[in-house]
């Protein structure tokens, strides 16, 4: 069964701490860029999310954004949990950036 509460670490070296997960699927925590990122200026931010009923699907889905402070932008992540034969857990997902736009004219650019 796989469970996002607890310590995870990225190929590229950003960390996540995930809360307990509330009986809803819901959870909290932090999440620190790592070195590929390349912006000392960037700190923790806390992060919101949920996961799937794992009672229900042993490798479930999740999602969370990302606040980043300081700056005026959101991430939002979605994925899966997935456990190796060896019992190990991972994660893969997907993540989407978004900064704030000066205007409509800038909206195009404003998603990576």
């Amino acid at each position: 069964q796989c469970l996002l509460s607890g310590s995870w670490r990225s190929d590229t070296g950003c960390r996540m701490v995930v809360s307990v997960l509330g009986k809803d699927g819901s959870f909290s925590g932090s999440y620190l860029p790592g070195p590929a990122v390349g912006d000392s200026e960037i700190l923790s931010s806390p992060l919101e999310g949920s996961q799937q009923d794992a009672g229900l699907v042993p490798q479930p889905t999740f999602s969370f954004t990302v606040h980043w402070r300081p700056r005026a932008q959101t991430t939002a992540f979605l994925g899966q949990c997935y456990v190796g034969t060896n019992g190990e857990e991972t994660l893969h997902a997907l993540w989407l950036l978004r900064e704030a736009a000066d205007s409509p004219a800038e909206d195009w650019k404003a998603t990576r």
